[in-house]
């Protein structure tokens, strides 16, 4: 095992995964196309934990909306804001973003809702980013200690 990076290829990700995913609401997506090149946008997300996704909402007229519906894989980032370096916190994830639909979407806004509660009154374009590939640097755990999560182990 590489020094500072503890593997974890099981169903659910490592609980210091999940519980960071928790506390924190704003992800950084990355997606990109041939000709204009990576992009990325702030959005809001809530996580499923049961089904290990996370769900946030996109408007059709977006850049990110037009690239995740011509290619759906993408790349997010979660992270801590902070100058102390001990207390550096930060996942990057790679996967692939769907719009929810069918029982999906029931699901997908219900677990938004419960987040968010004032977006009742917003037309939701939801989307899920089903995670092929997380790691989450957590300094609280040592300088550069990584904890790494591959669905492909599933």
């Amino acid at each position: 095992m590489d020094e500072g990076i503890d593997r974890r290829d099981a169903a659910a990700p490592d609980p210091r995964i999940t519980k960071f995913i928790g506390r924190h609401h704003v992800m950084n997506i990355a997606t990109a196309t041939a000709d204009d090149g990576p992009y990325c946008a702030n959005v809001f997300y809530a996580y499923m934990a049961e089904s290990n996704l996370f769900v946030f909402t996109s408007d059709e007229k977006t850049r990110h909306y037009r690239e995740m519906s011509a290619d759906s894989r993408t790349a997010a980032t979660i992270v801590l804001e902070t100058r102390t370096v001990g207390q550096v916190q930060g996942l990057q994830i790679t996967g692939r973003a769907t719009l929810a639909e069918g029982t999906m979407l029931s699901e997908a806004r219900s677990a938004y809702l419960r987040k968010f509660p004032y977006a009742v009154v917003a037309d939701l374009t939801l989307w899920v980013l089903r995670p092929s590939f997380m790691k989450f640097t957590d300094n609280k755990l040592g300088f550069g200690k990584k904890l790494l999560w591959h669905a492909d182990a599933q």
